[in-house]
């Protein structure tokens, strides 16, 4: 079970950088390794958050990105890593929905 969680989180941060440019409200979608998550993008103070849903666990997250640091939650996992330890994804998610 938490390896499954762990996984999911780690997919999670890999597309963060990406994530974390969007500059808007809208609720989107993306798949990586098999996984959807549908998620939305708001600006506070000088970090984003990213807030959402992994579609097939019905686990929720919440990711701060900072300047340096990414904070959150993945479920009921806390999660607090540097942002320069997000490795790029090795081919780009498929955005299943952006308007």
């Amino acid at each position: 079970m938490k390896t499954a969680l762990l996984l999911s989180a780690i997919t999670l941060f890999a597309a963060a950088p990406a994530i974390a440019q969007t500059d808007d409200t809208a609720a989107r979608r993306f798949e990586h390794a098999g996984n959807i998550y549908s998620y939305t993008v708001t600006q506070s103070g000088n970090s984003r958050v990213i807030s959402g849903i992994d579609e097939r666990s019905g686990k929720p997250f919440r990711l701060r990105v900072g300047e340096r640091r990414v904070r959150g939650t993945v479920g009921t996992q806390q999660v607090d890593f540097a942002l320069r330890d997000v490795k790029p994804l090795t081919t780009p998610a498929t955005v299943l929905a952006a308007r």
